[in-house]
């Protein structure tokens, strides 16, 4: 996560905060969490966006398909 937000904001100053959940016990908290033992051997978190202002979650933004990239795509999530 940091190496995408030294590449997507090298300065800093969006705001956004680029976070990992390498244990998984935020998403599966969220339900955010899919069987994928079958092809990684685990469960996986889904694909999701999630815009946070003033430690609130005002939209979630969930790929129905758990992987795709079309919800979640920054040009739906930041309008």
């Amino acid at each position: 996560m940091a190496a995408w937000g030294k590449t997507l904001d090298p300065t800093g100053k969006t705001g956004i905060r680029f976070l990992g959940d390498p244990s998984g016990k935020f998403a599966e908290t969220l339900d955010l969490r899919f069987d994928s033992a079958a092809v990684f051997g685990n469960s996986r978190s889904k694909r999701y966006a999630l815009v946070i202002e003033d430690g609130k979650v005002k939209s979630a933004h969930v790929e129905p398909d758990n992987t795709g990239v079309n919800e979640s795509a920054a040009e739906k999530v930041l309008g």
